[in-house]
């Protein structure tokens, strides 16, 4: 795991000097960044890998039927998933290549991304446009707000994040003002987790918390990672309000480590997929949750 030491320290001289793109391309060498390809190859890529996490091995004419796509087509995405290390081919077929239930960055970008949008846009009702301090967690839901902040015209708002994607959004925009956490790169979300980085969560006051999730229930939040739990943690108790932003097919999902339970988050923004009960028993536990209709 890569050490970044950018401890609790405004980015925008390093990003000055060296470029985002420098940031960036860290990153990406570290997770062995995708491939350019097409958006329907990156849709079929993830229903492949959805697919090997239920029946943990696939057959090529069973993809091929399923995705309503050639063999040839199919042997080409695997082997895109093959050099990512995600999957390893076996005869006629394809398995995972170890007990992997997270997609990669790269892949869950191209999910509800009309929800996620309009999720993003719920969510900036709730964030002042006075001067102000917002923490942001990684995951494709919290960049989608960090995009949409960049536009709204904030021209006082502070964001504190561990995650490198928001941090290049965020460090393009000269009204907006970006401290970044320190920490070791988790190349499966390109955030900033463990020690340094629940340390500058700790030092520091925020009034809001946004919080990405790979699941919510009405027992509470989850994330595939306990040092990615640890350390969002840290972020959602130092601040006033925590908001969770989640498209609704991750509502009802329990995933592996808890980030905190549901009582200590004041809003939920889903969309209107998610499963009606769990969404009342979340009401029921004394949380708000605000739903847009996709």
């Amino acid at each position: 795991m890569q050490q970044v030491r950018i401890f609790s320290a405004d980015i925008r001289n390093q990003v000055a000097q060296k470029g985002v793109s420098t940031m960036k391309s860290t990153a990406l060498t570290a997770i062995g960044a995708m491939p350019s390809v097409s958006n329907k190859r990156n849709r079929r890529m993830t229903v492949i890998m959805e697919l090997l996490a239920e029946r943990g091995r696939v057959a090529l004419p069973e993809l091929s039927v399923d995705l309503g796509v050639s063999a040839s087509t199919i042997r080409r995405d695997l082997a895109i998933l093959v050099d990512q290390r995600l999957l390893v081919r076996t005869h006629g077929g394809a398995q995972l290549l170890d007990s992997r239930q997270e997609l990669p960055v790269s892949l869950r970008d191209t999910r509800s991304q009309a929800a996620k949008m309009a999720i993003a846009q719920a969510t900036l009702a709730y964030i002042p446009r006075t001067m102000f301090a917002i923490g942001m967690s990684g995951g494709t839901t919290t960049a989608t707000l960090a995009r949409a902040l960049v536009t709204a015209g904030y021209d006082q708002l502070r964001i504190v994040t561990n995650s490198l994607t928001i941090a290049q959004m965020v460090a393009s925009a000269p009204h907006l003002k970006l401290s970044m956490s320190g920490g070791n790169l988790r190349t499966e979300s390109l955030e900033l987790v463990g020690m340094l980085a629940e340390s500058t969560f700790n030092a520091i006051n925020l009034g809001i918390a946004v919080l990405g999730a790979d699941g919510v229930t009405a027992e509470g939040v989850t994330t595939y990672d306990e040092t990615e739990a640890r350390t969002n943690r840290a972020m959602a108790s130092h601040a006033s309000q925590v908001i969770v932003v989640v498209d609704g097919s991750k509502v009802g999902r329990l995933t592996l480590a808890q980030v905190m339970p549901i009582e200590q988050v004041d809003v939920l923004v889903t969309d209107s997929t998610a499963d009606p009960a769990i969404v009342e028993r979340i009401r029921q536990a004394g949380v708000k949750v605000d739903q847009v209709t996709v």
